[in-house]
């Protein structure tokens, strides 16, 4: 009780953001960032015996939400949070007002809301109920993390600071994207998910459930898709190393969601308000389809689900011109549509290897009778066909930007991935844009020093994250629906391992789609990820800590020499070094800045980051032979 205490009467609120708002000594530890903030001075003292929460019959499953949290996180149960039997009308004497405005303020529109706090009272209002379940997750920042340790915290009263918020997003589209088909993630594994997101104010869940490892949706109708396509021959190991399946060799590593629990998952989202962004990846990507219904490809061979990346000699590629293709697909959009209540469904559309429709006679008389010249043109097509497939299920088609290539579908909204190129022609042309650049976004590359990281491709460190900006120069903001955060779990084989390459990379996406980019301030920022450590600690979430690590690169002399220049993201670390071979601590050199200098016969240089006189980072060890490489190739 005490340490809990402790920790929340030294968080002292503040905001770095508008001039005109109230600036303080300390940081708030809020993420994502509001838009305005001020403080004043008092707090108003929560408690067991608070006079408890009140809302109108509009905010009633919200306050039954907050009301949950509090008693999960500290015990409480406060008066008049009976579920839904909450007042028809705002009980002026509560101590927590949950209120739906009369009168709309047209500043915070749908999502947003503002949050007063005084010594009598704590009061959030919103035009909608989606604005207080937005306010509620603020609020729970504004209190400390639960403390697992002590069996009587519902006997412990919080201090929250008397502070005045408004608050709303940038962006109306804020998603995080996993991948379940590479590896198979349980219901209730995807219900912890959705818990995270809701926590920094996410509201898409882009749920990628087909894919060349395993199909992990039911379809009424089609039981091979299941029965085939959701399982694999096990493998452990490096992904890209694995074998393929052997003659004999029984498929038992996958997975797949009913129809019922994709409903509950739907539900479950939604009272988190979150939408459910489903993906049905065609014409590539397809292979778990095909070896479910062989016939649907151009060799129409039978083939496995492959338990890892496709090799360029299988044909993973619906053939367009089979009239089996589109049976199929208009039966699994049908009900893909039915599940989904969200407007939009995801198909995919990337990667295609269109070598197979060159060499496949129907698709190749279709060209001839369509005019088609060229692969691109046939994927064109494909994508034309399959949005007004779409558009009869009464949604609208997002697919990756490989979509552009041979002329994009009318309506269609594309997510741009291999870069911001994609999404500045799609908007330039009027359509719909929702930014994931690979190198800005994609929590399944390291995000640290590859000597001390789990595997993964390429790099993309919590400072890059954070960097990233979803609206390029010269592209009518209005196009821009918002950006995604995306995970594909070919080398994230469990849920821990996968807490670990998202947390904390998107609280800062988070951030980026849903604050003022006036707002934004790295050091600012990277003291609130600090504060939001704990919170993932009482919550047993892993996460990295690899922005605490040194990063040591070459770089050259006035004599043309190398030198060794040490940096981290974090500010404020004091480094220590050795070239002997040794592991450094705080009593060994302390790195100031200058890039140094190499001592004959030096083969490594080792590295240790402290704060506050402790050891905070990994221990970076650096071959200098390896230095000078990178050196040499810059």
């Amino acid at each position: 009780m005490k340490k809990l205490i402790a920790y929340f009467l030294t968080t002292i609120i503040c905001y770095y953001g508008h001039a005109q708002s109230v600036m303080d000594s300390a940081i708030i530890s809020v993420i994502p960032q509001p838009v305005s903030v001020s403080t004043q001075n008092g707090y108003y003292l929560l408690t067991p015996q608070a006079a408890g929460i009140s809302a109108d019959k509009n905010a009633a499953d919200v306050a039954d939400f907050l009301s949950c949290l509090l008693h999960h996180n500290y015990g409480y149960f406060l008066s008049g949070q009976s579920g839904k039997a909450f007042s028809s009308s705002v009980n002026t004497k509560a101590g927590i007002e949950l209120k739906i405005n009369k009168i709309e303020n047209t500043t915070i529109g749908d999502e947003g809301y503002t949050l007063k706090v005084t010594p009598e009272k704590i009061i959030l209002s919103a035009n909608k109920p989606k604005g207080l379940f937005y306010g509620i997750q603020t609020l729970m920042q504004l209190l400390p993390p639960k403390d697992n340790s002590d069996e009587h915290t519902q006997r412990i009263q919080f201090k929250i600071p008397c502070v005045d918020i408004t608050d709303y997003p940038r962006f109306g589209y804020r998603g995080m994207m996993l991948d379940v088909s590479r590896h198979f993630f349980s219901k209730e594994f995807i219900k912890k998910y959705i818990d995270e997101m809701a926590k920094y104010k996410f509201n898409v869940f882009h749920w990628h459930l087909t894919d060349d490892q395993g199909w992990r949706i039911e379809i009424k109708g089609l039981p091979e898709l299941t029965k085939v396509g959701a399982w694999r021959v096990p493998r452990t190991g490096k992904w890209d190393t694995f074998q393929m399946p052997q003659s004999g060799e029984e498929a038992t590593d996958g997975g797949y969601y009913t129809q019922a629990d994709i409903q509950e998952i739907v539900k479950y989202a939604k009272q988190r308000y979150i939408d459910v962004l489903p993906e049905i990846d065609v014409p590539a990507h397809s292979l778990a389809l095909i070896a479910s219904y062989p016939d649907l490809s151009c060799t129409q061979q039978q083939y496995d689900v492959s338990p890892q990346y496709v090799p360029d000699s299988i044909d993973d590629v619906l053939c367009v011109a089979n009239d089996s293709t589109w049976l199929i697909l208009d039966k699994i959009f049908t009900q893909v549509a039915q599940l989904f209540p969200y407007k939009y469904i995801h198909t995919g559309g990337d990667e295609a290897n269109r070598k197979f429709w060159m060499k496949d006679p129907k698709d190749i008389a279709l060209m001839q009778k369509e005019g088609i010249a060229t692969p691109a043109e046939l994927q064109s097509y494909f994508e034309k066909k399959l949005e007004k497939l779409i558009v009869s299920k009464g949604k609208r088609m997002i697919g990756w930007d490989e979509i552009l290539e041979g002329g994009l579908a009318p309506e269609a909204t594309v997510m741009s991935w291999r870069g911001m190129k994609g999404g500045i022609e799609a908007a330039k042309m009027g359509h719909e844009v929702i930014m994931t650049p690979i190198m800005e976004t994609y929590l399944s590359r390291k995000q640290g020093d590859a000597s001390v990281e789990p595997f993964g491709p390429g790099l993309l460190r919590l400072s890059t994250c954070y960097q990233f900006e979803p609206v390029p120069e010269g592209v009518n903001p209005k196009f821009i629906l918002g950006g995604q955060a995306s995970t594909w779990t070919e080398k994230i084989p469990n849920y821990r391992h996968l807490e670990y390459m998202t947390w904390p990379r998107a609280m800062a996406i988070a951030e980026v789609v849903w604050s003022p980019k006036s707002t934004r301030n790295w050091n600012n920022f990277a003291h609130r990820v600090e504060q939001q450590f704990k919170y993932l600690d009482a919550d047993s979430v892993k996460y990295s800590q690899s922005m605490y690590d040194p990063i040591t690169t070459a770089v050259k002399g006035a004599d043309d020499s190398m030198k060794i220049k040490i940096t981290t993201e974090m500010p404020g670390l004091t480094l220590y070094y050795t070239f002997d071979g040794t592991d450094p601590d705080n009593f060994y050199p302390e790195y100031k800045g200058v890039p140094l200098d190499i001592p004959k016969g030096a083969s490594e240089i080792r590295v240790i980051a402290y704060k506050d006189g402790r050891v905070i980072s990994r221990q970076m060890n650096h071959s200098l032979e390896e230095l000078r490489k990178s050196l040499k190739t810059k």
